[in-house]
């Protein structure tokens, strides 16, 4: 058995683009490119970025939902890139997602306990009627009533609805969820009561997460291990207190420097990025974030950097830190 739970290995995801005349391919959005990352048993690894960036994809390529155009995936040691039929319905009974939107994602024309069974009696797990009788269980586990069972999404407030989606990944007793932005449609409130329930239940059940998000306060919050992406590629990734004590991709920077800071005597020095996410259907040259880097230079309009341990399990793929490298051994 494999030391990591998950290994992610030159994971790439391209979306063609299609000639309306010809009805042939002339191009791809390159959604992921190259990621690269491993996560062990009981541990979060938040994946942060702007929108755009290639997280929700990334989320579903993990979860299946979309397939692979490149690269591997491990699960427990054993690849599961190109499942079909029996093998990948066993797989997804391991890796489960919560999505972002609590009421698009649940069926209105479905009672509560309906979508939390059916899983349960579809896979073979239990039988129909056992099935049913495991669900106000369930409900309370995620701190909803029994009674609640009977209900339909609309009946529900948004926290409540968000509550539903998780009882409804936890059902089949997964390993690994994958919670894509699962509290950004939210009152910060009941974020902070999502958030408190995930954590516990990560305690309870022996979960592994791996948590998209846009908000640094709440990926601070729950990893272990942060992943900073853009335009589809890792820029750095470290242990949490790690990156955000030694920062040292520049977009990663211009991040932290972004988020609010309650108190207004640590007010912090803005890095105000210019312009907007290239196009992933035709990205710059070289490092993709050069148009926006203050710190650009020459080799960094035309060659990728390269990604590289800068200390013990802190990665960076920035010209900045390889040129040092260079240096140090020359």
């Amino acid at each position: 058995m494999s030391e990591y739970l998950l290994e992610v290995k030159d994971l790439k995801k391209v979306f063609p683009i299609y000639s309306p005349i010809l009805k042939r391919a002339i191009g791809g959005v390159r959604a992921v490119e190259n990621v690269s990352f491993n996560l062990s048993a009981g541990e979060t690894i938040g994946i942060v970025g702007e929108s755009g960036c290639g997280k929700t994809t990334l989320g579903r390529v993990i979860t299946h939902i979309y397939s692979p155009t490149d690269g591997r995936m491990l699960f427990d040691g054993k690849d599961v890139v190109g499942l079909g039929g029996a093998a990948l319905k066993e797989h997804r009974k391991n890796v489960q997602m919560i999505f972002q939107d609590p009421y698009s994602s649940l069926n209105p024309k479905m009672r509560v306990n309906e979508m939390i069974a059916e899983p349960l009696w579809v896979n073979n797990l239990m039988s129909k009627k056992e099935a049913f009788e495991r669900v106000p269980e369930l409900l309370e586990i995620v701190g909803l009533r029994a009674t609640d069972a009977q209900k339909f999404p609309h009946q529900f407030s948004g926290g409540q609805r968000q509550r539903v989606g998780i009882a409804r990944a936890i059902a089949m007793n997964p390993r690994l969820i994958v919670a894509d932005e699962a509290v950004s449609a939210l009152d910060v409130s009941i974020q902070a009561q999502i958030l408190n329930l995930m954590m516990d239940l990560k305690k309870r059940l022996g979960l592994s997460y791996i948590f998209i998000s846009h908000n640094l306060a709440v990926i601070k919050f729950v990893s272990d291990k942060v992943c900073v992406m853009y335009l589809g590629r890792v820029v750095e990734m470290a242990p949490k207190n790690r990156l955000f004590t030694n920062t040292l991709h520049p977009y990663t920077k211009a991040l932290l420097s972004a988020a609010p800071v309650a108190d207004r005597q640590h007010q912090k020095n803005r890095i105000i990025m210019q312009g907007d996410i290239p196009n992933p259907a035709n990205p710059p040259s070289g490092c993709v974030f050069h148009e926006r880097c203050s710190e650009c230079f020459d080799l960094c309009r035309t060659t990728v950097p390269p990604t590289v341990e800068f200390e013990d399990n802190h990665i960076v793929a920035c010209h900045l830190y390889t040129s040092r490298e260079y240096n140090h051994g020359s």
